[in-house]
């Protein structure tokens, strides 16, 4: 029970971390905040990740109760998902950026914490498709809570990163970020290649059997 609850969360973490894309994140936060006090970008990240990290719990749960209620099943929602994981994967690895995040705000916002940091900058279509699969394939108690402790984890190192933004971006530079949200990208095609893989295989294993 123990060695799964651990491997769980491991795999977890890191799936979740990567699926964040943590420093496409941190170049988006970066030029959202430019120019505002420390204190409120330390609030905007506390805010931005506690939103994130309830809808990411209420997706976690969703997945099969929304699968019953539309009438599909878990394999064809990983091919799906898997694709359009693989789509963002693809504009991560060509631009640095998500495909579906890639511009700011045209009018000054009150709160950019929820809208568009945590949505969709941090959860994304794509992303939301992962965690409703990630969330129905975990079935045991240790499974499940391992699941839950790994988006946290994901979380807290997003919003560490995030904090040591200003030192990320002297360090690396605009062009080492985008360099290493490129490379976050071919691991993210690797883990939306295994989706989809495992979700033609569960098809394909269904269809012989009925």
């Amino acid at each position: 029970m123990i060695e799964t609850f651990f491997s769980t969360y491991l795999s977890s973490t890191i799936r979740f971390l990567f699926l964040l894309a943590p420093f496409f994140v941190v170049t988006m936060f970066l030029a959202l905040t430019r120019g505002l006090p420390a204190v409120e970008k330390a609030s905007i990240i506390r805010r931005a990740c506690i939103s994130a990290f309830i809808l990411g719990v209420i997706l976690f749960f969703a997945g099969p109760l929304l699968f019953s209620a539309i009438g599909i099943t878990l394999n064809s929602f990983r091919i799906g998902a898997g694709s359009l994981l693989f789509l963002t994967a693809i504009s991560l690895v060509n631009s640095g950026t998500r495909n579906h995040a890639t511009g700011l705000p045209d009018e000054n916002r009150d709160d950019i914490a929820v809208v568009p940091l945590a949505i969709p900058v941090m959860i994304g279509p794509a992303t939301i498709g992962a965690i409703l699969v990630y969330g129905a394939e975990l079935k045991a108690v240790p499974e499940v809570m391992g699941g839950l402790l790994g988006l946290v984890s994901s979380l807290l190192a997003l919003a560490v990163l995030l904090r040591l933004s200003g030192y990320l971006e002297k360090a690396l530079g605009k062009t080492g970020l985008n360099i290493m949200s490129k490379i976050s990208g071919l691991i993210l095609s690797a883990m939306a290649a295994e989706i989809v893989l495992t979700g033609i295989a569960g098809f394909i294993a269904s269809t012989s059997l009925g």
